[in-house]
């Protein structure tokens, strides 16, 4: 703190001094990332993050109306997360959940 107080002192009177600017900020480029809510974001079904539309959707090149993937995400009772398109195979041949073998039964659907 001393230092800081004889810095001031040194260049004269700390409320007319010109501000020294270090750098001078001419472009920003801010990012932002999302993810589902998720314990796991990746599909234990066909291995491709929920996020994305699953292996089937991109082989069929199924889009929604803004041209995007359209490939939902269902969750169950238990928390776990697929695509809505790899679950409907999935509980044709066994209604339980593949990660944790609970019945299966759906608590919400999302995109």
């Amino acid at each position: 703190m001393a230092d800081s107080e004889q810095d001031n002192t040194d260049r004269g009177d700390g409320d007319n001094l010109k501000s020294d600017k270090l750098f001078t900020l001419k472009k920003w480029n801010a990012v932002a990332m999302w993810s589902w809510d998720v314990e796991c974001d990746t599909c234990a079904i066909c291995r491709v993050q929920v996020m994305d539309a699953c292996l089937r959707c991109q082989a069929e090149s199924k889009k929604d109306f803004y041209g995007r993937q359209d490939c939902v995400v269902v969750w169950g009772e238990c928390n776990h997360s697929f695509h809505y398109c790899c679950m409907s195979l999935w509980v044709k041949q066994n209604n339980r959940c593949p990660l944790c073998q609970q019945e299966w039964s759906i608590q919400r659907m999302g995109k």
